[in-house]
This record gives C-alpha cells, sequence and structure tokens, in this order.
C-alpha cells in the first residue's frame, strides 16, 4: 500500500515505519518480561512502529464528519490497549488482533460524540434479547425467532427489533481494513483489496467459522476485540467468571483458525 505525503497530528505519513512480525514479537516480549526501562522503550517503539496501523484503520472513515487528527488520536489509543493487552499464548499475529481493537475504540468514540444516540433503555432492551436469544437457543437446540424473543421478554415483537436494529452498525462485507504488503487483515466480516480466488475462499471460510461459534462466543470476541474491554470487564458484564471467559475466548479463537485456516 502506498502513501501520499499527508500530515495527520503532525505526523508525516509517508515516514511512518513498518515493524517486522518478528520485531513486534520481540518488542512484546520485552514489555512482558524486560526491566522498567526496558519496557518503557520497547512500548515507544511498538508504538511507533504500528502507527501505520492506525492510520490503515483511520482511512476507512474517509468522509465522515469526524476531523482525522481527532480519530488518528483515539486510534493510538486503541492501539495502546492493543499493546497492553496482547497475549502471545493465542498464536497470533499483533495487526489481527491489534485493528479490532483501534476499529473498536474509534468506534466507540464516533458513536459517544455522535448528537443521534441509542437510549440506555433501547440498548437495555437489546442486551437483554441477546441474552433470551442465547438461553432459548441452548434450551432448544436452535436459534429461535423474534415472535419467540419477544415472548419470552413479554413485550411486543416490534420493541426487540428495534432494539436489536439500534445497536447494530452496518458494515460492508468486502470493506478493506489494513494490509502490510503481504497479507491482509480479515476484521469479522472485512476483507482487503485485490481479493483473488483464494481470498474469496478464505474469507468464505472464515465466515463459516464464526457462524458456527456460540452466541456467547460471539459476543465475548466482540466484547473483546471490538469494543476493547479486559477480559475481567467481560466477565462482570456477562455475569460469569475472568477464568471463563478467558477458556471462551481461547477456545473461539483456536475454533476459528482449525475451522478457517487449516
Amino acid at each position: 500500500m502506498q502513501y501520499s505525503k499527508v500530515e495527520i497530528c503532525g505526523v508525516n505519513t509517508a515516514n511512518l515505519k513498518v515493524l517486522k512480525e518478528s520485531e513486534k514479537q520481540e518488542l512484546l516480549r520485552i514489555i512482558r518480561t524486560g526491566s522498567a526501562s526496558e519496557k518503557k522503550a520497547a512500548r515507544d517503539k511498538m508504538v511507533e512502529g504500528n502507527l501505520r496501523l492506525v492510520l490503515s484503520v483511520v482511512q476507512r472513515f474517509t468522509g465522515r464528519a469526524e476531523p482525522p487528527d481527532d480519530l488518528f488520536q483515539v486510534g493510538v489509543i486503541g492501539l495502546l490497549k492493543a499493546i497492553d493487552n496482547f497475549n502471545p499464548d493465542f498464536d497470533l499475529r499483533f495487526s489481527t488482533y491489534g485493528v479490532p481493537m483501534i476499529l473498536g475504540e474509534i468506534k466507540r468514540w464516533c458513536r459517544d460524540n455522535n448528537p443521534v444516540r441509542v437510549s440506555r433503555s433501547m440498548r437495555d432492551t437489546a442486551y437483554h434479547a441477546m441474552q433470551i436469544k442465547e438461553a432459548l437457543t441452548n434450551r432448544n437446540g436452535k436459534e429461535p425467532t423474534v415472535e419467540e424473543i419477544a415472548k419470552e421478554m413479554d413485550v411486543p415483537k416490534e420493541n426487540v427489533v428495534l432494539a436489536l436494529e439500534a445497536i447494530v452498525e452496518p458494515v460492508s462485507l468486502y470493506e478493506p481494513v489494513f494490509t502490510d504488503g503481504n497479507d491482509t487483515i480479515f476484521v469479522m466480516d472485512q476483507v482487503g483489496d485485490g481479493v483473488s480466488d483464494s481470498d474469496w475462499l478464505d474469507e468464505i471460510a472464515l465466515k463459516e467459522s464464526i457462524r458456527k461459534l456460540s452466541d456467547r462466543e460471539k459476543r465475548i470476541l466482540g466484547l473483546r476485540f471490538f469494543q476493547g474491554k479486559t477480559q475481567m470487564e467481560v466477565a462482570e458484564e456477562i455475569g460469569i467468571s475472568q477464568a471463563q471467559v478467558s477458556r471462551i475466548e481461547k477456545g473461539a479463537l483456536d475454533t476459528i483458525k482449525r475451522e478457517a485456516f487449516s
């Protein structure tokens, strides 16, 4: 991907560095095991070497009213969260983990700064509906209809539909997110430019593997990687232990890797 000379937050984007994956892993190792001074230096290098990753995510918001400088700064916050929360035990490329964290941080900022906001009561209805859906799926062995969810909640069907639609932000299945020149990074339903026959097959395999996950697994991955929440925050939100969140998260990622990329 070629970048023209554009300044954002005083940074000349044409001069942004790109670290090799081996360099990233070494810096992440130092951040986890080094001395205080070594950790700080490694963290600074990790941030500097991944600013192009932030820029790639910011570029998908081109044309929106938000100032690019603001989006870039918020994206860097997401990058810092990704660096601090990345777990090398998952055997993932850092960019695979970092893109959803950056994207989630920017989306959350855009949502919070949007004059049109979804009310708390509607969000509560939507999350309650998602919990009921999961419970009915586990009980009956199949996904319930909207009518069944509404009946269980004792609310009109229209309320359930409106609430669930209100918390969903449409994203194009074929919208590019990031490429480091070799691999295109997929974020759930996003793929890169220049899709080849092989990319199409990978995309289909990825979608199929995600579809097979349980609602709980999808929700945990969404909270962790799109909303940037810690495992403890996720545990508190859905009412299970942090150890259970960790186990479910790892199991879901293992399933995706096994089903889509084996």
